[in-house]
């Protein structure tokens, strides 16, 4: 056995197939001095009895990428190594049995086609002759995905182990991680059973485990264990080893050949959590007890499908527990907590499909300092103070469990763990028709029934009945006032005498004025990236109050306060929870405010980018000129205990104005129309500034640093690659989501990245980047001729480079 080290560069947590593969890539990338600690034997924790498919679609471009980084690096791992894989590329269907599941397929198509997957629509009887032993009665139809596959989870961990050590990185099993030492906010060592590693990072890849492990060093890991089944069959005639997977959702069950026979596996609508006190001592290469009652209705939703099941012969019911998460993403990322620790886990019971490109981009974001490319949805920073209890995050994560092979609905809310974080006007809004949504365990309204309405969401893929009421709202924003409450705002405080100096370096916009000025700013990462986009108001010499959307609270607040130079003094404090937020916008709402307020409101006196204090029906407020709807309008930042008294003095001085609630989908609504960009949607870290359209944001024009500076130099020389555009079609019944390609002159150039309906122009809007290798100008996108492809269907539209309502802003600065 080799001496045990004393100390190492990166420590990986964990020999599953995650811990594996980022060991591999670490040592691939020239960081020999890495090590791998595995409790017991590698893949003895969940990997062992992992399923094994490999699918590749998703939601988001990058986890696509992601995902297809895995399928590259299988194909070429077993001639690398000389260990086979089990890996077959032998595609994957997934098949639709009724209308909207068809549509969501056919929606899924496109999305491939956006991100260059390779996807075809087949007929239920094109279907069968891929997977000749299921009945094919009630399907509609099918999605084919040729590059996708299956591999064998043991097999291919022990390839990317030996690929690690190849590349000179070490292993140690039967060695159990026991604590850690920090010092000054950092990871510094790891204490083993073995002994003391001093090590500069961590990587916690420890599965089911990475929860405890994390909790040793003060680091939540949202994620809880879950129990999950799946069948092992004898040989079945007609099953053939180029067999595809399959995916029949309708019937919640997946399928894949293995030795001439079949697993069948499901996502039951009744999940049972595992371990709920604690993951049992001595818990390796171990499964659980098969509960045939409670696999019983998957078998025969499987049966209807595959009628040869029902005389196979069965080798076995495999039940092992998976680790799953609150939201149905994997967790990756340097933890909020503690500097040097990162976190590779909750893979949802496809670590398998995720592995390749999950150790490949968290090795690359160890080694570069941060990720290679937008990985916001599986990034540890999504998560809030709400997944702290574990209790709130399993009752979540099993709501999450059961809807994995349900319908995935445009503007979907979960319904467990609700309400828990609610606005002090969260009572009186239900009272008046408010269906709520939640973000970061926030209740915020997103529509108002009238008294007449069915106050629920019903959803579909077509127009959703909630349309009427948002468009009601929407016009009273429009032509009269409306309010939105905000609370869930996050909101911080940075103090200090060097506070200027520490924004002007974060920040892109000018901070630098005087206290009473606010600015719109984004923040950078080095390649130029938007990282955060918030508003910024000084409030004095050495005190600013940032303003950013509920669900950044964590990712802004530490992208922050890890970028604030060494030696200043500047301390960022979260006062989320000090401030309710009422947002009055619409042409009235100054009247409204004056009315209330013994404080000069005029333009002259609070101009638009302003920020002062005032009184509000006896409340002191910090006042907010600001808008996301594109009309005159204050953000009013309330202390919690005045909340209350300020709306009910703002409902009833409006009432002859016209004032109105208005919720959520309004605003998206109306920012549509307005051309406001959308942080984790229209922009984020793989877009900067000048690709957005938000040159007009940054300070280039000076001499002064800032972060993300030399990129966006470089870039306004070099030309751009991609730029965002806003499109429009004739036709108010099309449904734009995201996610559409963008066709211009018949070329496929982007995908929309957010979409939805302007009720005030009565068309369908979506904003996307049309993106070129040889550049992109105002030039060439407007010599352009346009077609977006929405659920494989094209259909003609117009592309815009101004904002298609109000583009002077002579509106919001009346």
């Amino acid at each position: 056995m080799a001496e045990f080290p004393t100390q190492a560069r990166a420590v990986v947590i964990g020999g599953g197939i995650v811990g594996c593969s980022t060991a591999y890539h670490l040592a691939k990338l020239g960081w020999k001095d890495t090590i791998v600690l595995e409790r017991h034997k590698l893949t003895s924790g969940s990997t062992f009895h992992a399923a094994g498919l490999v699918g590749q679609l998703r939601s988001s471009a990058n986890i696509t990428q992601l995902l297809g980084q895995s399928v590259a690096l299988y194909r070429t791992l077993e001639a690398e190594t000389g260990l086979a894989t089990g890996w077959k590329m032998n595609g994957g269907l997934r098949l639709a049995c009724n209308a909207e599941r068809w549509t969501e397929v056919r929606r899924q198509a496109t999305t491939a086609r956006s991100f260059g997957l390779e996807m075809h629509l087949l007929t239920p009887k094109e279907a069968q002759d891929l997977w000749p032993l299921m009945d094919v009665s009630d399907v509609v139809g099918a999605a084919f995905l040729p590059t996708d596959g299956q591999a064998n989870p043991s097999d291919i961990t022990q390839s990317l182990a030996k690929g690690a050590r190849m590349h000179g990185a070490r292993i140690f099993e039967d060695t159990e991680v026991t604590g850690f030492e920090l010092a000054g906010g950092r990871v510094v060592a790891v204490l083993t059973s073995r002994g003391r590693i001093a090590c500069e990072f961590v990587v916690n890849c420890g599965g089911q485990w990475a929860r405890e492990i994390g909790r040793m060093a003060g680091v939540n890991v949202p994620l809880v264990s879950v129990e999950h089944q799946y069948m092992v069959t004898e040989p079945i005639a007609g099953v053939t080893s180029t067999l595809p997977t399959l995916r029949d959702p309708d019937r919640l069950t997946y399928y894949k050949e293995e030795v001439g026979g079949l697993v069948m596996g499901g996502y039951e609508p009744n999940p049972i959590p595992w371990a709920i006190d604690g993951i049992p001592a001595g818990f390796n290469f171990q499964l659980l007890q098969p509960n045939w009652d409670h696999f019983q209705p998957i078998v025969e939703l499987a049966l209807g499908r595959v009628p040869a099941l029902e005389t196979a012969g069965v080798k076995e019911l495999v039940a092992g527990p998976e680790s799953f998460t609150p939201d149905g993403n994997f967790i990756l990322g340097e933890a909020p907590e503690l500097s040097g620790f990162f976190v590779g886990a909750g893979f949802n019971a496809f670590g398998i499909a995720s592995g390749g490109g999950a150790g490949k981009v968290l090795a690359e974001w160890v080694v570069g300092g941060e990720a290679p490319f937008d990985l916001w949805p599986v990034d540890i920073r999504r998560f809030g103070r709400n997944h702290r209890d574990v209790a709130w995050v399993r009752t979540r994560t099993l709501e999450a469990y059961a809807k994995h092979y349900t319908m995935a609905w445009p503007h979907e809310e979960h319904h467990s763990g609700r309400p828990l974080r609610r606005s002090p006007l969260y009572d009186r809004l239900a009272a008046r028709g408010a269906v709520f949504g939640e973000k970061l365990g926030w209740e915020r309204p997103n529509w108002f029934a009238a008294p007449a309405e069915d106050a629920h969401d019903r959803y579909t893929y077509g127009r959703p009945n909630w349309f009427g009421a948002v468009a009601r709202e929407h016009q009273a924003v429009r032509e009269r006032v409306g309010v939105f409450d905000q609370t869930s705002f996050a909101k911080f405080l940075l103090v200090g005498r060097d506070a200027e100096a520490a924004l002007s370096w974060i920040a892109a916009a000018d901070v630098s004025k005087a206290p009473g000025h606010l600015a719109y700013s984004q923040m950078l990462n080095a390649r130029g990236g938007i990282e955060c986009d918030l508003t910024i108001a000084r409030l004095a010499d050495d005190r600013y109050y940032i303003v950013t959307g509920t669900g950044f609270a964590t990712h802004d607040f530490d992208w922050i306060r890890r970028n604030i130079p060494a030696g200043l003094d500047a301390k960022l404090i979260d006062v989320t929870s000090a401030y309710a937020v009422l947002s009055v916008m619409g042409p009235r709402a100054r009247d409204v405010l004056a009315g209330l307020s013994g404080d000069d409101l005029s333009n002259a006196a609070f101009p638009f980018a302003r920020v002062r204090e005032i009184g509000i029906a006896g409340a002191p407020v910090i006042a907010l000129r600001i808008t996301y709807v594109g009309e005159l309008g204050y953000e009013l930042h309330i202390p919690v205990e005045f909340a209350a008294t300020v709306y009910d003095a703002l409902m009833a001085a409006g009432a002859a104005h016209g004032i109105a609630d208005a919720g959520y989908r309004a605003i998206e609504s109306l920012r549509l129309e307005k051309g406001y960009r959308a942080w984790g949607a229209d922009i984020g870290p793989d877009h900067t500034p000048l690709e957005a359209g938000l040159g007009f944001a940054v300070k280039l024009k000076g001499n002064q640093p800032f972060l993300g500076r030399a990129a966006l130099e470089a870039q306004a020389r070099d030309g751009l690659k991609k730029l965002l555009c806003g499109f429009t079609v004739a036709d108010p019944e099309i449904v734009l989501l995201g996610r559409e390609t963008i066709y211009r002159d018949g070329e496929r150039v982007g995908w929309l990245s957010s979409g939805g309906f302007g009720h005030t122009l009565g068309l369908p809007i979506g904003y996307g980047y049309v993106r070129r290798a040889e550049g992109v100008d105002r030039a060439f996108v407007e010599a352009g001729s346009y077609e977006l492809e929405v659920a494989t269907e094209r259909v003609a539209a117009k592309v815009h480079l101004a904002p298609l309502y109000d583009p002077t802003m002579a509106r919001v600065k009346a």
